[in-house]
């Protein structure tokens, strides 16, 4: 009986250990957290250090436009209601539309700005027409973060930018993202476009799966050197519609990779779900007590090839890339597989362009500036998108934009080379 008890003893102290080892791992370089669960129930399919605290960098927009949207369902604004850029508004960091002050822009453009672009600038624009200031749109941003039971989240700002307690979980963004499919499906169709034509400029989706992988429908990525690459990405195949969250990704090519690799997991598990013990939902994930883990210095340390962005396409290092979510064990903290069975490899093709560029605006809908008035002066030359050759030479402005009396001169938006 003493031995047993001695044996037992020994099996807690390690359990402890192995417990306070895993929560220093995921502070440290290589961290990484995933989520895969079902839109219409909440079902979890795979956790993995799903309740940590974590930056969330522009997947933050996601909560931007869902307060919007909350507002717009309430009557307090319109999707025509038109947004002034405030100094405050251009003086943001990249990514950006670069707007000058005083250029309007409707909420419905701006939206489209902002999930596609990820444009710093237009996210502060929103928060203050819509909720009067900065402070007051993040205290109904984290209003409804209390109501949707997101106990993880803490919003500063509304574009993610580094900032003090500015923090979230893949357990919250998956039941943020679950929000935004259920209660706006109206909306539904700002979570995947694909690109944007803003004058001869087109602008095309940092989320690369909504034109790499079938069925992806949503929905936002982010990166800051503290966070990784973040993605929370949706699919749907045959009726049924998953939500994948990566956050702490070494690139945006690993992030969409590892999503992808989820999301076909998560497909191809149904005969083999009855072997799986259920995980639960996502709400009822047990939150975890710990600060966020900051990978600034494996981001952004100065050993990459090319400095970190949001468009960095940059295949990992064997070391950066060796815990996948194809179904290698992570040692970074507990996992929770589907099956012990192999999974199914899923390599992403090449970018294929579905549908032609949404084209957005300037000032009202009624009345949008003209193309010449609002594409950038010196535009620079960029790469074709798929599918299209004709999207970046052409001077002439888009048909749909262009009707309308002459407007005041608006701003010409600078070219970012950066992104957030």
């Amino acid at each position: 009986m003493i031995g047993f008890t001695r044996r037992c003893s020994h099996v807690v102290t390690l359990g402890l250990t192995a417990g306070l080892l895993s929560l220093a791992y995921v502070s440290q370089a290589g961290a990484e957290a995933q989520l895969l669960i079902e839109a219409s129930t909440g079902k979890v399919l795979h956790a993995e250090n799903a309740t940590y605290p974590w930056y969330p960098a522009s997947v933050t927009k996601l909560m931007t436009a869902y307060t919007t949207l909350r507002s717009v369902k309430e009557g307090k604004v319109s999707l025509n209601t038109l947004l002034t850029v405030s100094r405050n508004a251009a003086a943001q960091q990249p990514t950006k539309m670069g707007f000058k002050v005083g250029t309007t822009v409707t909420i419905d453009n701006a939206l489209k700005m902002l999930m596609v672009k990820s444009a710093n600038d237009i996210a502060v624009t929103i928060a203050e027409g819509v909720g009067g200031s900065l402070e007051g749109f993040a205290d109904l941003m984290n209003a409804n973060a209390r109501r949707l039971g997101m106990t993880q989240s803490n919003f500063v700002n509304p574009n993610g930018l580094p900032a003090e307690n500015h923090v979230t979980s893949a357990r919250d963004l998956a039941i943020l993202a679950r929000a935004l499919i259920k209660e706006f499906p109206e909306y539904d169709s700002y979570w995947h476009i694909s690109s944007i034509r803003y004058g001869s400029r087109v602008m095309r989706n940092y989320n690369s799966l909504i034109y790499r992988y079938p069925g992806a429908d949503g929905m936002k990525t982010g990166f800051i050197c503290a966070s990784g690459y973040n993605v929370v990405a949706s699919a749907t195949r045959n009726g049924r519609r998953l939500i994948a969250v990566v956050l702490g990704s070494w690139s945006g090519a690993v992030r969409a990779q590892k999503a992808a690799q989820l999301l076909e997991r998560g497909f191809n598990s149904g005969g083999l779900s009855w072997l799986t013990p259920s995980l639960g939902t996502v709400d009822a994930l047990a939150p975890i007590d710990a600060q966020p883990p900051n990978l600034r210095e494996e981001m952004c340390g100065g050993h990459r090839r090319k400095p970190p962005s949001e468009e960095n396409e940059e295949e990992p290092e064997e070391s950066a890339n060796a815990n996948t979510a194809s179904g290698n064990e992570s040692t970074n903290g507990p996992a929770f597989m589907l099956s012990n069975a192999k999974p199914a490899k899923f390599v992403l093709g090449p970018p294929v362009e579905t549908t032609p560029p949404t084209v957005v605006f300037t000032g009202p809908a009624d009345r949008p500036d003209t193309v010449e008035q609002t594409a950038s002066a010196t535009p620079k030359k960029k790469k074709k998108v798929a599918g299209k050759t004709d999207g970046d030479k052409s001077a002439k402005p888009a048909a749909n934009a262009t009707k309308s009396a002459k407007p005041a001169k608006p701003a010409k938006p600078k070219v970012s080379a950066t992104t957030q």
